[in-house]
């Protein structure tokens, strides 16, 4: 079956259809449909130095940024710097405006640092609040727990974090460690929950043997809600002279060991719960 234009033989004619037909506003759909131009090779060409309408032009989140950028170029800001400034990639700042003549040097190096450095101080004082609130965005979302979903959580922090029971190494009991004090406190919530007082815990901190391990029982003490007195005597690990230790500081508490005593039952169920929880997420529908 022939074309309706006789495979573009009439070009010249076929073009003045074209273009008559953007100045009017027509889109390149509109435009490819109107006259049955599916080859959009030859729709190039027949729509040549015709620009679109701007009812079609989508705008550009960065036009803003882009105007910015070269605002300051022609102050005379260089690159690095306006990269600090809008917070934006060097290449991006380059594409901009690469068409501006270089400007000269208005400051010493020393003054172009400290610029640098206050609008890289801006930018990272920017995105630590950016992160900070969607931290605490994600953290009000949650709200109150169940007791499910806490018993869901506690579980699959133990088999995470928890001492596990082996073919070739029976042991059925629930004993943790960690040196994060709120992976300490959802484990202690969970036991909590499933009725285990602190009489039944045995305590102990394990830290270097150069670390002040009376400060450092005080501080678990406080996380878990106990007495000093409730500890067993620490375990402290020998210092190899070879190992550059980075844990060092005021801030470094080294792990606390919670080992639950008559358990096994316990153990059982949360091993239990947690093949549960596989299950039950491998079959979700899709």
């Amino acid at each position: 079956m022939a074309h309706p234009h006789s495979k573009y033989q009439d070009f010249e004619s076929l073009r003045e259809q074209a273009v008559a037909l953007r100045r009017t506003g027509l889109s390149r759909r509109q435009i490819r449909d109107r006259l049955h131009v599916h080859n959009n090779d030859i729709l190039n060409r027949l729509l040549e130095g015709e620009p679109p309408p701007e009812w079609t032009k989508r705008p550009n989140a960065k036009d803003d940024l882009r105007e910015r950028a070269r605002e300051l170029r022609l102050q005379g800001w260089t690159y690095d710097q306006i990269q600090a400034e809008l917070g934006c990639s060097k290449s991006s700042v380059s594409l901009w405006v690469r068409d501006l003549p270089r400007p000269e040097p208005k400051c010493t190096p020393e003054e172009q640092r400290a610029r640098m450095n206050a609008g890289l101080a801006r930018l990272h004082a920017s995105r630590d609040l950016e992160r900070t609130a969607t931290k605490q965005e994600a953290a009000a979302s949650i709200g109150d727990l169940s007791d499910r979903e806490l018993f869901i959580a506690g579980v699959a922090l133990y088999w995470a974090e928890g001492s596990k029971d082996k073919p070739h190494r029976r042991t059925e009991v629930l004993q943790f460690i960690n040196s994060d004090p709120n992976v300490i406190k959802l484990f202690l919530g969970w036991l909590d929950l499933l009725e285990v007082t602190r009489d039944r815990l045995t305590l102990r901190v394990s830290i270097h043997e150069t670390a002040d391990v009376r400060a450092a029982e005080e501080f678990w003490a406080d996380v878990a809600g106990v007495e000093v007195s409730a500890f067993s005597k620490a375990t402290l690990k020998r210092h190899n002279p070879r190992t550059v230790r980075k844990n060092t500081g005021d801030s470094h508490h080294g792990c606390l060991t919670i080992y639950v005593r008559q358990s096994a039952d316990l153990y059982r169920r949360m091993e239990g719960a947690w093949y549960g929880i596989v299950g039950g997420a491998t079959r979700r529908p899709d």
